[in-house]
């Protein structure tokens, strides 16, 4: 019975060869460019040192937690990564949703795949290019923007320079980049609501609005909350790459965040052990975060990622 069984097992395996190939590329890439790189995080706990090395380096527990929780430059890179974490899941959250649902009521095919074609398109430019175009856009001088202004009699204003501007600048250039791509999976969600439901609430004299919030809405409403437990979980995993770039020494004040202080310490002033420790904390947040809003969701909705 036992060898049947067995036999059984490696007919599986065999038959479907095809599949364990394909899930074996992404758990190859998960384990050595993911799983084995946690090793370093025991730099977090030593004074490392290149030539000493992991083992040869000088333990010092938790020193640089709480050198980075007591510094003042600390605190205001962790104020300032909260900040643009809240106002970027304010914003990037719910448009996507709302883009979804008009898109969902349009008739038109013609007009509803151009439509999805001009949101899609910003998400497939390089985060490099974007902010080279905001920078040229944007330019005190020759930006076509400040010569708007300009024509209208008003100031020119130096965007990238105004302490003030940089969150907007960010997170709305971000909406405008990802919330096309970001739409796509409530537009599946969408595609999945039940055409009985939508029939039953036209015949019971349901106009529009009323349909899209008594039967639309509730039938993506998991594929909502999955969404909203991922989004709050990187609200403090603000990406280094647009970030640095639209950083400047003008408005460094309100542009620093863990993701950029964690690279100058790190590479630049190769202070490995400091840097590393800033890193964990970062992750550790973000994991925190992600626990206690699934088990709020869990209680509250019923819904949750396990």
């Amino acid at each position: 019975m036992k060898n049947k069984t067995k036999k059984r097992k490696r007919a599986l395996g065999r038959s479907n060869w095809q599949f364990w190939l394909i899930i074996s590329i992404p758990l190859l890439y998960a384990i050595v460019f993911a799983y084995i790189p946690m090793g370093g995080i025991i730099m977090a706990f030593k004074d490392y040192s290149i030539k000493r090395g992991f083992l040869g380096s000088d333990w010092v527990g938790l020193k640089y937690f709480k050198q980075f929780l007591s510094s003042t430059s600390s605190i205001k890179v962790i104020k300032n990564t909260l900040i643009l974490g809240v106002y970027s899941l304010v914003v990037n959250f719910p448009f996507p949703i709302i883009l979804a649902i008009m898109l969902n009521e349009i008739r038109s095919v013609k007009f509803k795949k151009t439509v999805q074609m001009v949101t899609y398109a910003p998400y497939f430019i390089s985060i490099v290019v974007m902010v080279g175009m905001m920078m040229q856009m944007m330019d005190l001088r020759t930006g076509i923007f400040n010569l708007i202004l300009q024509k209208i009699g008003l100031n020119p204003i130096n965007f990238f320079g105004n302490v003030g501007s940089f969150r907007h600048l960010y997170v709305w250039s971000g909406l405008w980049q990802t919330m096309g791509y970001s739409s796509i999976i409530y537009i599946a969600a969408l595609a999945g609501v039940s055409p009985e439901l939508k029939e039953a609430a036209m015949m019971d004299g349901a106009n529009r609005m009323q349909k899209i919030w008594h039967v639309d809405l509730p039938g993506i409403l998991p594929t909502i909350i999955i969404m909203l437990i991922f989004s709050c979980g990187n609200i403090v995993n603000i990406g280094l790459d647009k970030v640095y770039l639209m950083q400047n020494s003008l408005n460094a004040e309100v542009s620093e965040v863990i993701s950029t202080f964690v690279y100058k310490v790190g590479v630049v002033n190769a202070d490995f052990g400091f840097s590393t420790a800033a890193g964990l904390f970062q992750s550790v947040v973000s994991f925190t975060l992600l626990v206690a809003v699934n088990k709020i969701s869990k209680k509250v909705t019923d819904t949750s990622l396990w």
